[in-house]
């Protein structure tokens, strides 16, 4: 398995003020899955979010990553580990206003220290492969949402990750801009990415291949998408 979460619990605060945002969550997901995570807000699954990120540790249980135990990794080494296998996009995109579109794709491989020409060669691969080659000179304030997003995608399949973490990567755009980056998702599961997106909206949900339920803080149901529906391909993304 790519990754296992045995029994993950995380509480904030101490005493009567604490707050637990996560309970005794258990479960697997193998190479080349492409899962949504769905659930209200306040069920718990951003904070599952920011665990198998890497981004925040449990208070309790266990996370294993491509067979390494990920749980107690000192910082320095979490964050090499987090560089190196994960992929991230953000629902409001995260890119630099100062840097054109390869340079925002090239961010991930500067913190491994790829060599400048191989970066440039890595990036313009990536941005092909989401279909913007033809705006890779332009800043982040020239691109529509839908293409923002694009990049995002293209920066987090860079320096090809085990896994691709999605956060209610839709969430901004218009329905039709989300058809595109749901295709472009479903495309990516295709060719044999793992993906973990996590989305309130059950729409969105069914076009993963299986959904975990959160609820309350608790992992309520875990079952397989019956039929994935055909999103609209990235091209229709209108300008």
């Amino acid at each position: 398995m790519l990754l296992v979460a045995d029994r993950l619990a995380r509480r904030y605060g101490e005493g009567d003020a604490a707050v637990t945002a996560l309970r005794e969550t258990s479960f697997s997901i193998a190479e080349g899955e492409f899962v949504a995570v769905m659930g209200p807000s306040g069920s718990g699954k951003s904070t599952l979010m920011n665990i198998i990120g890497l981004l925040d540790r449990p208070t309790s249980g266990t996370l294993m990553l491509a067979g390494q135990s990920v749980t107690k990794l000192p910082h320095d080494r979490l964050s090499a580990v987090r560089n190196r296998r994960l992929g991230f996009v953000f629902q409001s995109y995260n890119l630099l206003a100062r840097h054109t579109t390869l340079e925002n794709i090239e961010l991930p491989l500067v913190y491994s220290g790829i060599a400048r020409k191989r970066r440039r060669v890595l990036a313009e691969a990536a941005l092909a492969s989401v279909g913007l080659t033809h705006r890779a000179h332009h800043w982040p304030g020239e691109l529509s949402g839908g293409e923002q997003q694009r990049v995002a995608i293209a920066r987090a399949l860079v320096s090809n990750p085990d896994l691709i973490l999605a956060d209610e990567p839709t969430g901004a755009l218009d329905s039709v801009t989300s058809a595109a980056v749901l295709g472009l998702f479903q495309e990516l599961h295709r060719v044999g990415h793992t993906i973990v997106l996590v989305t309130h909206d059950p729409q969105v949900a069914a076009h993963a291949r299986r959904v975990l339920r959160m609820r309350d803080g608790r992992l309520i149901g875990d079952e397989p998408v019956a039929t994935t529906p055909v999103a609209a391909e990235p091209e229709v993304v209108p300008p």
